[in-house]
Formats: C-alpha cells, sequence, structure tokens
C-alpha cells in the first residue's frame, strides 16, 4: 500500500518525538510538504498533574514556532470546553472554520488546522488520515508524559529525573552535598484529636503550600512529606555552597511570613493558628533509592538528615521558628543571631546554633 510521505513519518518515526509540541511542528511541516495548505495547527491533551487539566500547543505555519497555553481546572469548577484555546488561536489567526479531529479515544487528544482558505473535500480526508495515523505515536507520547508528570508531582523534579536515568535497583545513589530543610508543624496530634478530618486535611494542605511553596520558589526540591514533616534540599551546584544555603534560608524566611499571613485567615475564621519549627543544615548525604528487594523509596538518608531533624526538635525549647547549624551558617553572609553550642539527642558532636533574626512587631 502506497502511504503518503506524512503518514509514513507518523507510522516509522513520529513516537520518537522529544514531546508533543515537536510532534506537532514535525506533523504540519509534513502535511505542508504533502500539499496541504496550512496557517496553522494545534493540539490539546489532558495531562495528570495536580494543578493543569490540560495544554495546548498552537504551531505557525509561517515561521515553524510553537508555543503553549495551559489549561486550569480549579477545584469544584467544569474544565474550558476540550479544545477552547487552541480553537480560538487558530481564529485569530487566519478567521473562518477551523478543522478539527479527535485522535483515538472519545476522551483523547485534539488536532486543529486552519488554512488560508478554506480545505478541499480531499485536503480534509488528509487531515483526517493523518489524525488516525497520530494516535499510536500520541498515545506513546502521552504515555511518557503521564510517567514524568506522575514522578514529578510524587518525587519532585530533580528526583524524578533521577529515578528515570538510572534502573529500578535496590543500591543505586550517589552523595551529593546539599542545604537542607527539614520542618513539622507544632502540636499537630492535639490538632488531629480535636479537628474533623476535613479539617485536618484543609490545615495540612495550607501548611505544605507555604512551607513547599517557598522551597521551590528559591530553586529547592520537596523530597519528602512525613506525616506533617518535610523535608526538602537545595542541592549544591560547583565548588560553592553559598547559593544554596543562602537560597534555604531565604525559603525559610519566606515560609515564615507565608504562616504569617495564614494564621491571620485562620483567625478571622476562628480557627487556631499553626506554628511550626523548622531547621537548616549542610552536609552529604545518599540519594537514591532504599527499600525492600521489589519495593523501592526514593530518598536521602545519612548524617546530614539525622542532624537537621534533631536540629528542629530544639525550636520549640529555644523559642524560634527557624534554627540554623553552624555549618551552614559558616557559608553565608546573612544576618544571624548566634544561640551557642547544644547538644542534640543521638548526635555525638555539640552543634553550633543560630537562628533567623527576630522580626519586628510593626509600631501602631
Amino acid at each position: 500500500m502506497h502511504l503518503l510521505p506524512t503518514l509514513t513519518w507518523l507510522v516509522d518515526a513520529a513516537a520518537d518525538s522529544t514531546g508533543a509540541d515537536r510532534l506537532l511542528a514535525d506533523l504540519g511541516a509534513h502535511l505542508v510538504a504533502d500539499g496541504v495548505p496550512l496557517a496553522a495547527g494545534s493540539l490539546t491533551l489532558e495531562v495528570p498533574h495536580p494543578l493543569i487539566a490540560k495544554r495546548t500547543w498552537l504551531w505557525r505555519a509561517e515561521n515553524g514556532r510553537v508555543i503553549e497555553a495551559l489549561g486550569f481546572a480549579p477545584g469544584g469548577l467544569a474544565p474550558d470546553p476540550p479544545n477552547d484555546a487552541g480553537r480560538r488561536w487558530l481564529r485569530d489567526i487566519a478567521g473562518g472554520e477551523v478543522h478539527e479531529d479527535l485522535v483515538g479515544r472519545p476522551d483523547g487528544p485534539l488536532l486543529g488546522w486552519i488554512g488560508p482558505r478554506p480545505f478541499t473535500a480531499d485536503e480534509t480526508e488528509q487531515l483526517r488520515q493523518a489524525a488516525r495515523f497520530a494516535a499510536t505515536p500520541l498515545a506513546v507520547l502521552a504515555a511518557r508524559a503521564t510517567l514524568r508528570a506522575t514522578l514529578d508531582a510524587y518525587l519532585g523534579k530533580r528526583s524524578a529525573e533521577r529515578v528515570l536515568a538510572a534502573p529500578l535497583r535496590r543500591d543505586l545513589g550517589e552523595t551529593i552535598q546539599a542545604a537542607l530543610l527539614y520542618a513539622d508543624l507544632r502540636n499537630f496530634t492535639l490538632l488531629s484529636e480535636t479537628t474533623p478530618p476535613a479539617g485536618v486535611i484543609a490545615a495540612l494542605d495550607a501548611w505544605f503550600d507555604r512551607i513547599a511553596g517557598a522551597v521551590h520558589a528559591f530553586g529547592g526540591e520537596v523530597l519528602k512529606f512525613i506525616g506533617d514533616g518535610v523535608l526538602a534540599i537545595f542541592p549544591v551546584v560547583g565548588a560553592s555552597a553559598r547559593q544554596a544555603c543562602d537560597a534555604a534560608l531565604r525559603a525559610a524566611s519566606a515560609a515564615e511570613a507565608g504562616m504569617t499571613y495564614l494564621n491571620a485567615e485562620r483567625r478571622a475564621q476562628n480557627l487556631p493558628p499553626l506554628a511550626f519549627g523548622a531547621a537548616l543544615h549542610l552536609g552529604e548525604m545518599l540519594w537514591g533509592n532504599i527499600g525492600a528487594a521489589n519495593r523501592l523509596d526514593f530518598t536521602a538518608i545519612g548524617p546530614a538528615v539525622n542532624l537537621a531533624s534533631r536540629l528542629e526538635g530544639l525550636c520549640k525549647p529555644l523559642g524560634r521558628t527557624v534554627l540554623v547549624s553552624g555549618a551552614l551558617a559558616a557559608e553565608t553572609d546573612m544576618p544571624l543571631v548566634a544561640l551557642g553550642s547544644h547538644s542534640l539527642r543521638g548526635i555525638a558532636a555539640p552543634c553550633e546554633v543560630f537562628a533567623l533574626p527576630e522580626k519586628q512587631a510593626p509600631i501602631s
């Protein structure tokens, strides 16, 4: 059977595309080479993501460029029509009617095209054939995207990259240096015993939004949610640890500010405020796979992690929200308050402890 070059490419090579954006651009270029007059095209995919409901890419025939829009699905609200963004874009470019084809299953990807003039019957059939042949490579790309998005959501971007790049085996990891942030809520047991489950989950989500949001804003990565606790890392890049340490300090300060605003909102709703403690430390850790023979976890372990956890336990007795180890304090010029040397449970050597400066109350 003789196939047009576009269809041959879809069968033989399209699944090797680096992403949906590249597939759309190459498909558009192949269709133009096969004689279909195109001004632009769009591709819309649903994606597994905690915040993003769908992704839409727009390809311009005149320059081959691809741009992207994200469709967000807020809780409780119906998402936009499946290809609304793509359809609007295409009409803005050329006007007229947009030709659309559903690819594969009823809830599958949508391909949209628009030309400088209405498509003929033969051209419309070429576009429909291309959509049918695109089902398999798009399914391959969607499966890859689903795996990557799922790992990103549960492990974090850097850890997901590491997992995807290595075999699924125990004892595979690497020693890295990083600034660590370990934080947890105060009096969470009391909160969980005196608050309905929905209220507990809402409080945890609000707390994690503030602390994780601050970590991600300054280039760190949340490695673990441990009950009401968080373990985050700011890997050291290059010979100097200063950038990672400064980022961790700024993240802790931002989280403190975020919790202040959250607690103002909670008081306005007659809810108790949420107190937390956080510890920052700089050290080496093993970053990789641990677990049983057929059930793995990707995490960081080592003395540095233990010290950060023990240091956080001093926040309450010392009356501080954020404590900093001497190892991290030595790598930054940011202002800190020395609190002396303290013994930490399970840690052989005493630890020099510092704190973020207390924020001054506003003058009334």
